[in-house]
C-alpha cells in the first residue's frame, strides 16, 4: 500500500491498564493500513517494563522501551519519536482503541507535502455505560475526547489533540520535541496543553505548515468511573487553565488563546442556552449541563490567573527536549522564553 511508513507510539505507565494496553496494541495490529511498528514506551515503571517485554518478546512489530527522559507523557513521546523509524509518527492513548481505518486516514492527509500533522476524532467509552446527564459535550476534552464545537470533516486547525494525532518526522526537526512541564505526569498539575504548545511552535518555525483534523480517523477512549464525577471535572478544568497560562506565556496570548476565544464566546454560550432550553422542556440534565459549563469556565479562568502569576514570578517552567536517543531535556527554558 503506497503512502508513508507510520510508527505508532503508545506511552504507558501503570499495570492497572494492562488489558487496555493489550487492546490498544491489538487495534494497531488490525489496521487496514499496516503500521511499520508499534512502540510501547514505559514511564519509569520497572515491573510494567518487564511484563510488557515478556508479553511481546516474540513480536517483530512491537518494541518495548523505557522512557529515556524525566517522568511524564511528553518525555515518553519524545523517547518514542527518537527510537522510531517511520516517516510519520502517530500517537495513541494507552486506554484507547483505534478503528480499522485510523492510519489509512492519517496517511491520506500526508499526500500534501505541506501537511505536518494530522489528528482524528476521539469518542468516549463511559465506564457507567452512558454519558452522565450533567456532563456537557462541549467539555469532552476534560476526558481526553473530541468536544462539541470542533469543526467537522477534514479541516485545517491550530493544533491537533495529542491522544489521537500524528506528525511528519520532519516536524520535530523544525520544532523540537514535546515540552516537559506542561503535559501529563500522573495526576500532577497541569495536565495538558503540550500538543498545543508544540503545534504553535511548529507553525512559527515553519509558517507554511498545514495541520489537519480528519474526523474519520476515529479512536474510542475509555473514561474511568472516577472521571465521570464533578470533582474530576472541576480539577481538570482548573488544570487546563494552568496549562493555557504556560502556553500563552510561551507563545503569546494571541496564538496561545486564539481558538479558545471562539470557543468561549460562541460555543459555550450556545451550550448554556441548549442546557437551559432542555431544563425548560424537562429534559434530564439540562440545568446541570448549563451549570457545568459556567463552572468549567470559571475554574479554568481561575487556573489561568494562578498560572499566569506563577509564570511571571518564574515559578512555572518547561523545557524542550532534543530528540536524539537518550537525549536529556534542555534545562532552564522558562515558559516566557519563546
Amino acid at each position: 500500500m503506497s503512502g508513508p511508513d507510520i510508527s505508532v507510539v503508545i506511552c504507558v505507565y501503570t499495570e492497572d491498564r494492562w488489558e487496555d494496553i493489550l487492546a490498544a496494541v491489538s487495534s494497531v495490529r488490525a489496521q487496514a493500513y499496516p503500521a511499520l511498528e508499534t512502540l510501547l514506551v514505559v514511564d519509569h515503571n520497572a515491573a510494567l517494563l518487564d511484563r510488557l517485554t515478556k508479553e511481546y518478546k516474540e513480536a517483530t512489530d512491537v518494541r518495548v522501551l523505557a522512557n529515556a527522559g524525566p517522568r511524564g507523557l511528553s518525555a515518553g513521546r519524545n523517547t518514542g519519536i527518537a527510537a522510531s523509524y517511520g516517516e510519520v509518527i502517530a500517537f495513541l492513548d494507552d486506554d484507547a482503541v483505534a478503528e480499522r481505518d485510523w492510519l489509512k486516514h492519517f496517511a491520506a492527509g500526508y499526500a500534501d507535502p505541506r501537511v505536518m500533522a494530522v489528528g482524528g476524532r476521539t469518542e468516549p467509552i463511559w465506564a457507567s455505560g452512558r454519558r452522565p446527564d450533567w456532563f456537557p459535550e462541549e467539555f469532552d476534552w476534560v476526558v481526553g475526547c473530541t468536544y462539541r464545537g470542533l469543526p467537522r470533516g477534514r479541516v485545517k486547525v491550530r493544533n491537533v489533540l495529542g491522544g489521537n494525532a500524528s506528525f511528519r518526522r520532519t516536524a520535530f526537526d523544525f520544532a523540537g520535541g514535546f515540552a516537559s512541564g506542561i503535559g501529563r505526569d500522573g495526576d500532577r498539575l497541569p495536565l495538558g496543553g503540550e500538543e498545543t504548545e508544540l503545534c504553535i511552535r511548529l507553525t512559527r518555525a515553519r509558517p507554511d505548515a498545514v495541520l489537519l483534523i480528519d474526523d474519520r480517523a476515529v479512536i474510542h477512549h475509555r473514561v474511568p468511573e472516577a472521571r465521570e464525577h464533578f470533582g474530576y471535572f472541576r480539577t481538570r478544568t482548573y488544570a487546563e487553565g494552568l496549562s493555557k497560562a504556560l502556553v500563552a506565556r510561551s507563545v503569546g496570548a494571541d496564538k496561545g488563546l486564539e481558538s479558545e476565544r471562539r470557543y468561549t464566546t460562541r460555543v459555550l454560550p450556545a451550550g448554556v442556552a441548549r442546557g437551559l432550553r432542555d431544563a425548560l422542556l424537562a429534559r434530564p440534565g439540562g440545568a446541570g449541563r448549563a451549570g457545568a459549563i459556567v463552572a468549567g469556565v470559571l475554574t479554568a479562568a481561575g487556573g489561568y490567573v494562578v498560572g499566569s502569576v506563577r509564570a511571571r514570578r518564574g515559578g512555572a517552567t518547561y523545557s524542550v527536549a532534543g530528540l536524539e536517543a537518550g537525549a536529556e531535556e534542555e534545562p532552564g527554558i522558562k515558559g516566557g522564553s519563546r
